[in-house]
């Protein structure tokens, strides 16, 4: 891989701003599905809600040189298809042009710190609608997280079925990352459980007045088979961040993947840094998965 000139990003950051802009005019789109129809999307958007630790390293995504040479490197491997991550971390690659061809996934609500009292209102303080049909995103992305003793997952709600209509009204893809979360020794903790995910699901898929553009992206639960029953809208699942062996957790989403209604994997911190893997060997694998 050509060495990255970080001297060069950060000039054109100061002194040629309008280059990021220019970047994304200019940049090659491809349709969202194509092929067989599956997507590998690599996530990198938890630095802005304060999420900066993968695995056991607390600070590993920190480094913004170091997470932005791992994610050149991982859009580089054949088969991935695209990267969901917040603009600031998405007009760098931009400037480096590692988003030639590939689906860009934009996402919205980064309020919600994590660690904070105010994390279950949820506010959309990244990309709008309006941003991501300016920029050429293709894709928009939000957290959903319903806690039922938190009065701040109402606003949280609110703000998601308006992105949902906006998303609509654009034509823009829309995918919903929903949780039924709990309070937990002074935080929160997102419930896996099939039914914790079927009921989030379905408070999810009805937000907006409309769901032709909407998508779910859901964890790997036990029964995922019954999981999938409940809905009907395109579905990813997501990896999360483990702290075990890579190889046993790719094999896991194995039987999930063959359900009716899913579409592929967005998987972040798990890939980009791997326990006892090469980055290349790691994303390779789930590769193979999503389109072999």
């Amino acid at each position: 891989m050509t060495e990255i000139d970080f001297a060069a990003l950060r000039a054109t950051r100061a002194e040629k701003p309008h280059l990021i802009a220019e970047a994304f005019a200019k940049r090659a789109r491809r349709p969202v599905i194509q092929g067989d129809g599956r997507l590998m999307i690599i996530a990198a958007d938890h630095p802005a809600r304060g999420a900066l630790g993968a695995g056991k390293n607390l600070s590993a995504m920190a480094h913004r040189e170091e997470l932005l040479e791992r994610l050149v490197r991982a859009l580089a491997r054949p088969g991935v298809d695209g990267v969901l991550t917040t603009p600031d971390i998405m007009d760098d690659l931009a400037l480096l042009g590692a988003l030639e061809n590939k689906v860009l996934v934009g996402s919205m609500n980064r309020g919600g710190l994590a660690g904070a009292s105010f994390e279950m209102d949820d506010r959309f303080g990244a990309y709008d609608i309006d941003g991501i049909v300016r920029s050429g995103i293709d894709f928009a992305k939000t957290l959903t997280r319903v806690n039922l003793s938190d009065p701040g997952t109402a606003h949280t709600l609110e703000a998601t079925a308006h992105a949902v209509n906006q998303a609509a009204q654009a034509q823009v893809p829309i995918m919903l990352e929903p949780f039924l979360t709990e309070s937990h020794e002074g935080g929160f903790r997102n419930i896996l459980t099939p039914e914790a995910s079927i009921l989030s699901m379905s408070i999810a898929a009805g937000l907006g007045n409309s769901s032709a553009y909407t998508w779910m992206k859901i964890p790997v639960v036990e029964d995922m088979e019954r999981v999938m029953e409940s809905t009907t809208l395109p579905t990813l699942l997501l990896g999360g961040d483990h702290k075990g062996d890579l190889q046993e957790l790719i094999d896991s989403w194995a039987p999930a993947l063959g359900l009716p209604g899913v579409r592929g994997l967005v998987v972040g911190r798990s890939l980009l840094y791997p326990k006892g893997a090469e980055l290349e060997d790691g994303i390779d694998s789930a590769v193979q998965l999503v389109h072999g």
